[in-house]
Formats: C-alpha cells, structure tokens, sequence
C-alpha cells in the first residue's frame, strides 16, 4: 500500500514517538502523506514480529539502480542472524556496537535484541534510511540507547570506552567509479600512516575496512558482510594485509552467489570476521552453497598465514583443487590463458555498417560474441563471418593523405561517441589505440549454463572479452592442438568453475589452467582411441580423460 518514498517517509515518523532528536536532514525529507491508522498499527506488529518491513518497502519503491548508487543493498536476516551469533559467542560481551552503514538499521535491531543494556552507534548517510531506523528503534523499545550518526563512517570518531566495541554490518558496496577523488586521497594517505600501501581502485567496503583499523582498539571484535572480490582483485590486497597486521583477521566465509546473499545483486558475499590487534594463529576459510550453513562462523579449514601471506589470491586457498594423477598435467603447463582484449567500448571498436569506414589494414577479424565459438565443433578454420574490430596505432603519423582522413573522421565520430571518454580509454597510451594481443592458438568460451567450449583458432582471428585464448608456452604441432582441443570438447565439465545466480558457470584464466589432461606422450593414442568409438560413447569416453 505504500507506493513511494513520500508514503514511507511518512509511514517511518508515524512510527517514531519521540521525534525530538532528529536532525536538521530528517525533517526535509518529504513526508507530506497521510498514513491510515491501520497500515501504522499492521507495520508496527510485523516490526516487533522480527521483521523488517520499512526495509522491504524500501528496496522496492528505490529503484536497484539509485540503490547501487549509494550501495544500499539490505542484508537477509539469516546473514544477520549468523554474524549476531557470531558475536554473541565472543568470551568478553561488548561494552558498545556500531552499526557501520546501517540502513533501516536490521544489524542494529539484532544488535539490540542480543544485547539488551548495550549502547548502539548507527552510522548511515541517507535520512530517508535513518527515518526507517528510527522507527524500528521506537517500535522495538532500544530508541534511549541508540546515538544515531547522520555522517559518513569514514569521518566517525569515537570516545574511549573500557571494553570491547563491537563493529558489525553491511558496508556500502560502491565502486571506484563513484568514489571521489576526495576520498581516494584519504584512503591512500589513511593507509600510508598505518604502513601500509592503498590502490585508489579499491571499493568503499575497504574504506569501511579501513576505517574501523583506524578507530578500532585491541580487543575490539567485529564482522562485516561485503561482495567477495577483495580475496582476489589488487585493490584487496591492502584489506588482506590489514587482516594479516593489525585489524586481525579470525575468518572469512563465502556464500555462493546461488544462496542471493544480496537480493538484488549477483554476486558472491564475503564474511569477515576480525578481531583488532589480536589475530589467531590460523585463519579459517570456508565456502558455503547456502545461508542455512550459515549456522556457526567457527567452521571452516584452518590456513596458516604463511599461506595467505605467500598466495595472490585467498579465493584459491578455499576451493581446494587436487594434484593431477600420475600420467596426467594441467593445461597451464603447456598454456598461458588470457582474458580476450577489452575495448572500453564495443559500440565503436567493433566495426560495422553503423560506422565511418576505415582503411582494411586497420581491421581484424575478431571473435566478438561467444556463439561465433559455440557454432564451431572443433576448428575456427575462417574468418570471413566474423566482425572487424578497430586496431589502430598509437602512432598516427606514417599513415598515408588518404588514411589519415579516414582516421581522423572516425576519430571524431569516436568522440562523439564517448570513446576517448572509458575509463579504459583514459587510461591507454593513446585513447584510441585498443592494443590487441596476438592470435590465440585456442579459443575458449568462460561464461555459460555448461562447460567451456574449445576450438581451435586456425583462423587467427583475435578475440575480445567475451573469450579467453591459450597460449602455448612452446611451440605445439597443430594436430597435437587438435587432440588437446577434441579432448577438452568431449570431455570438459563445469567442475572447477564458479557458479553465479541463474546457473551461470564462470571460469577465471587460472581456474582453466588447473584443468588436467593427459600427458603429450600418451595425448594422441587417447584422441585415436576415442574416435574409434561410437558416438554416442565419446562424450563419456572425454570425461575419463579430463579432470576438471
């Protein structure tokens, strides 16, 4: 019944019986809407029911594209739940808990309940969330112990307390992108202080992360639930030095984007659980398919840090991949596997008739859609069907009268495109030069509801993004290419991969080379040995070959 944010707002101080102590930016927000008595009074009763309805309306009437703006994506009560638990089974209880992004305030309203005499810190930047809170807050009886802060966490200070402070909750997941220079600055000269080394790529949960290393003191404790990329991607090594020194990493545990531990994102979530100046001997790692394993943050497989400190991605130390067997190898020993280019823009680098022309030599036949593979069973042997993409030098000078008109009107046609505008264009030595690698000997498929699909790129076609290509580390025979292709065509499984929502199956450039085939010497005997079964055999006959 309540069909905008004006509705909610007004449903939200309907809720609230003392509105003394709001701020300056929560009376602005609009509220001028009459509630009924009965959508107050039916609100009221699932509030103190455990539920979080203010959050429900929320999430539907903002739209999921404002929302990831500011990182407002809530976090499913059983996550709550699971890292309130955690919590509660800490030897020392918390002297204080702070809420970092709160939201409607669902970590604080469990929070509350846990710790029923505990001083609660809310920190949230919208006032429209901080309305919603309020009342959860009035319903639920805790508004006397809740301090509300209206401000960025990043600018948070707090007072000494005896005791330990409890950090916990759902960090604004924003990316670089929307991050201003501003505050790139600060977490770069923040980190520096601590000694330690920032990437200006990284997303606002490690500002978060950061921040509470900051104002955090020994013996405080805390768990925060964020998307999972930090274990792998550059920009989180400066959250896995923090848990390495100082903010004193207890855990971490996955949740398969298949369980949507975040409704309106598919992503894999990470929790983290930390305890400031006091790291374990181990740390523990593990990965769960679904929230309902959720039930204890104490599981998991101990890793020493000395292996985290020496691997460049802690996702490979939960999912456990076994040694080949004897008389098998993986493929990365024969290949080097690389994303396909990316262009920053396909609408202008993938050439066509929507486009100015271009002279021929500035035109490669490329792979630029994943079911130009998925049509081919075994060989890519032309081109000709394949789209152009736009290769031009870094250089411009040595091109002749004619082509450098043609350059320069498809130059200006670009710009009015935004081409030179990408992040991947400004950060190019020349905006309009994509750089494409040379030709892959094979040709693999990443992303799809089944296992990747192999060919062999006898067309020397380039590829972009939607592919990946291997890249022998010595010179291979192309029938011995072929043998590794047939192989891996009847004989590849989505083992190995990871699954997103929706049963898309993704494979990273490293998660293919740890895939096990036979050993070279043995390679075309097998290959021989399965052509001479039937067909409807070889499929079968592939997978005891491979080991994925």
């Amino acid at each position: 019944m309540i069909r905008s944010e004006v509705e909610l707002a007004a449903l939200s101080l309907a809720l609230i019986s003392d509105k003394r102590f709001l701020t300056a930016a929560e009376r602005k927000v609009e509220a001028r809407e009459y509630i009924h008595s009965s959508v107050v009074e039916s609100t009221r009763l699932l509030i103190q029911a455990g539920e979080d309805p203010l959050g429900d309306i929320f999430g539907r009437i903002r739209s999921v594209g404002v929302r990831r703006e500011n990182g407002a994506t809530y976090t499913p009560r059983v996550i709550v739940d699971a890292m309130i638990a955690w919590a509660t089974a800490r030897p020392i209880a918390p002297v204080r808990i702070v809420d970092a992004g709160a939201g409607s305030g669902r970590f604080t309203m469990a929070a509350a309940k846990q710790f029923p005499n505990v001083p609660l810190i809310a920190v949230e930047t919208d006032p429209l969330a901080v309305l919603m809170l309020r009342a959860n807050a009035s319903v639920l009886g805790f508004a006397d112990r809740l301090n509300v802060k209206l401000m960025d966490y990043r600018q948070l200070t707090l007072p000494k307390v005896i005791g330990p402070t409890l950090f916990i909750g759902n960090p604004p997941y924003v990316r670089h992108h929307d991050i201003s220079q501003k505050w790139k600055t600060w977490l770069a000269v923040e980190a520096a202080k601590v000694g330690f080394k920032a990437s200006k790529l990284a997303g606002l949960h490690v500002h978060f992360f950061l921040k509470t290393r900051m104002i955090g003191r020994r013996g405080d404790y805390g768990a925060f639930i964020t998307a999972a990329e930090w274990l792998d991607v550059n920009y989180g090594r400066l959250l896995r030095d923090m848990l390495a020194d100082g903010l004193g990493g207890t855990s971490v545990h996955l949740i398969s984007p298949k369980a949507m531990p975040f409704a309106d994102a598919l992503t894999t979530g990470a929790i983290t659980c930390f305890q400031v100046d006091h790291r374990p001997d181990e740390f523990t790692m593990r990965s769960v398919d679904h929230v309902s394993e959720l039930s204890s943050l104490a599981d998991g497989r101990r890793v020493s840090w000395d292996d985290l400190n020496g691997a460049q991605k802690w996702s490979m130390l939960i999912r456990t991949t076994p040694k080949p067997s004897p008389g098998f190898m993986e493929l990365g020993e024969l290949f080097r596997v690389h994303r396909g280019q990316v262009t920053g823009g396909n609408h202008v680098w993938v050439h066509g008739d929507h486009a100015p022309p271009l002279p021929e030599r500035f035109l490669l036949p490329a792979v630029t859609r994943a079911r130009e593979l998925l049509a081919v069973s075994s060989v890519l042997r032309s081109a000709d069907n394949l789209r152009r993409v736009v290769n031009l030098p870094v250089e411009l000078s040595d091109l002749t009268s004619a082509e450098q008109r043609m350059v320069e009107a498809y130059l200006k046609w670009a710009r009015e495109h935004d081409a030179d505008m990408s992040y991947i264009a400004k950060h190019r030595r020349a905006w309009w030069s994509v750089g494409y690698k040379d030709p892959a000997a094979i040709l693999c498929t990443y992303m799809a509801r089944r296992a990747p699909h192999f060919v062999r790129n006898a067309a020397k076609a380039r590829h972009i993004n939607i592919a990946h290509g291997l890249y022998p580390r010595e010179h291979i025979p192309a029938k011995t290419l072929d043998s590794i292709v047939r192989l891996l065509h009847d004989g590849a499984t989505t083992d190995g991969g990871r699954i997103y929502a929706g049963g898309l199956i993704k494979f990273e450039p490293k998660e293919l080379e740890r895939i096990a085939i036979p050993r070279l010497e043995s390679l075309h005997e097998i290959t021989e040995e399965m052509d001479k079964n039937r067909a409807g055999r070889r499929l079968q006959r592939g997978r005891d070959y491979v080991q994925t």
